[in-house]
């Protein structure tokens, strides 16, 4: 199996294999605690426009997501996963668009196969991947804005893969870095109302969620689909 870990949209684009497209803060952490809490199905897109086309063309939907990490104007919830917890999701479906996941979804047109990635779900990552045996393994790590690596995504990626590899990792060691590198803008006073210190932790909950989000594209719009992948036992 060749794992390579690729980088922002150049990356993205680059992509073969099976691609992981990771975002730890926070897309595709949010994603996975919608789905936990009943989404039915989220349609990730890259342009905001599209995001408020597919709302008044189907008003039942919620969107969700960020510009500069905050709530766009007529958005149901910004990016934070704290906003999710007592939101009701059951059977809803969510239309997501940030400045970094969802752009990189969008441009991997060359994967096999895209799954997001992030360290809520990371061992079912591993699991999905060790399923799958593909020849390729793209980790794409999307940074902040899909302007500069950061911390989060590119340590996610390095876990998945010394999971994979049978490499020790160290997540403690992981997380403290991420606290003190690019993670400690959620600490800041003036973005807690929409970047809250607690999307820190909820982000950095290492495997809590047993499922994948595979994207599929065969669909118009293509969507995100959650798929359980349990242990091997």
């Amino acid at each position: 199996m060749n794992i390579q870990i690729l980088q922002l949209l150049e990356g993205a684009r680059e992509a073969t294999g099976l691609t992981v497209i990771i975002d730890v803060f926070r897309a595709f952490s949010t994603a996975c605690y919608a789905f936990n809490k009943g989404t039915k199905k989220i349609i990730p897109v890259d342009n905001i426009e599209k995001a408020y086309q597919l709302k008044k063309e189907n008003p039942e939907y919620l969107l969700i997501g960020e510009r500069n990490e905050m709530k766009p104007h007529g958005f149901d919830f910004g990016n934070s996963p704290t906003h999710l917890l007592n939101a009701r999701l059951n059977g809803k479906t969510i239309v997501h668009t940030t400045s970094s996941g969802t752009q990189g979804i969008a441009a991997a047109d060359r994967a096999d196969e895209i799954i997001t990635g992030s360290f809520v779900n990371a061992g079912a990552v591993v699991r999905y991947i060790r399923q799958a045996e593909p020849e390729t393994v793209s980790l794409v790590c999307m940074g902040y804005a899909c302007s500069f690596p950061v911390d989060e995504d590119t340590l996610c990626a390095e876990y998945i893969r010394n999971e994979l590899t049978g490499q020790p990792n160290d997540f403690n060691k992981m997380t403290a870095i991420i606290r003190k590198g690019s993670g400690k803008r959620f600490f800041e006073p003036e973005k807690q109302e929409w970047a809250p210190s607690s999307d820190f932790d909820l982000c950095m909950k290492l495997n809590i969620f047993n499922f994948i989000l595979k994207v599929r594209k065969e669909c118009s719009p293509g969507f995100l689909q959650k798929i359980p992948v349990n242990a091997v036992t």
